[in-house]
């Protein structure tokens, strides 16, 4: 494949995302500046805080240029607080926290609870004939989701892994794992 991913590293596990993107065979890159945005043509953003994670798109100039793309649809792959960053609605937000609404979901912080509730488990992905493995550290927690949006995987009924247009997002952290088919997923995303 022909593209050039940007992980934003800002924040998070970025370096895990790169190394499996990389291990899939594509070409990517870190992503902290307007510029090295514009040279990518999707995104991969990675757990982290989200609230932080906001001040810091912010600070560094990103925010906008970065709205701006994905409103022209630039396949974005959010996981955890990158889910929260694309979410249209957040709760339990900081007042002060944007985020893209590039994805028709209502989700709450740290709805699966503190650090010391995080937790790993098997889930069914459509189109996976064997379970993902994945792992929940201080996870969003999917509230509502809108008629455009495709729940790919759940969680005791919540819905953990979704996708609208050239959006993807999770809950959890799939570049925890050794397990390489939502970044895959991801990458069949943009090609579409």
């Amino acid at each position: 494949m022909s593209v050039r991913v940007g992980v934003l590293a800002l924040q998070g596990a970025f370096a895990a995302h790169e190394h499996t993107l990389t291990a899939l065979g594509v070409e990517a890159a870190q992503v902290r500046t307007p510029a090295e945005l514009a040279d990518v043509d999707a995104l991969v953003m990675p757990g982290g805080e989200s609230t932080t994670m906001s001040r810091l798109l912010e600070t560094s100039g990103i925010f906008d240029d970065l709205k701006g793309r994905l409103s022209e649809g630039m396949p974005v792959f959010g996981t955890c607080a990158g889910m929260i960053l694309l979410a249209t609605d957040v709760l339990d937000g900081r007042t002060d926290q944007r985020n893209f609404g590039a994805i028709d979901l209502t989700v709450q912080r740290n709805g699966y609870g503190r650090q010391v509730d995080s937790f790993e488990t098997d889930i069914e992905v459509d189109g996976f004939g064997t379970p993902f493995h994945a792992v929940f550290i201080r996870a969003p927690k999917v509230v509502a989701v809108g008629t455009g949006v495709k729940v790919l995987a759940s969680h005791d009924g919540v819905p953990v892994l979704a996708l609208q247009g050239h959006v993807m997002v999770a809950s959890f952290h799939p570049e925890l794992t050794a397990d390489d088919r939502l970044h895959a997923m991801f990458l069949k995303v943009i090609g579409s």
